[in-house]
């Protein structure tokens, strides 16, 4: 089985997706890489996650390849943003109950995707 599977499919990730993004919309120091809007941004992190743990493709279907770094190189990712990034992630993944070692799993994906996406020194 896949984590995916393993944590409840779509309604897992859609929850992951939707606590992530109220943490990141009360967060002073991301709310501002954020475009005023989130439901774009949500609704491709939603399909890019379900797809990255084992859901269907509709990710890659409708953009590409993930390019995730270069996606998000327009914006300033220092080492605070990355840790205030991991902290929802992390904490949204622990709220919607996702347990060992499919939790492990993913704190580890994100903990490694985090530190990869910065690009400008810590000011």
């Amino acid at each position: 089985m896949t984590i995916f599977e393993v944590v409840g499919g779509e309604p897992t990730f859609k929850r992951l997706v939707d606590i992530f993004y109220a943490r990141v919309e009360a967060d002073p120091v991301l709310r501002p890489l954020f475009p005023e809007d989130l439901s774009e941004g949500k609704r491709w992190q939603y399909l890019f996650l379900m797809q990255l743990f084992g859901g269907d493709t509709t990710y890659s279907e409708l953009r590409g390849h993930p390019k995730l770094r270069w996606r998000h190189m327009p914006f300033k990712i220092d080492q605070q943003a990355r840790d205030h990034w991991l902290e929802h992630m992390l904490a949204a993944v622990d709220e919607v109950g996702i347990t060992d070692p499919a939790r492990a799993e993913m704190h580890k994906y994100f903990e490694n995707a985090a530190t990869h996406m910065i690009n400008v020194e810590q000011l």
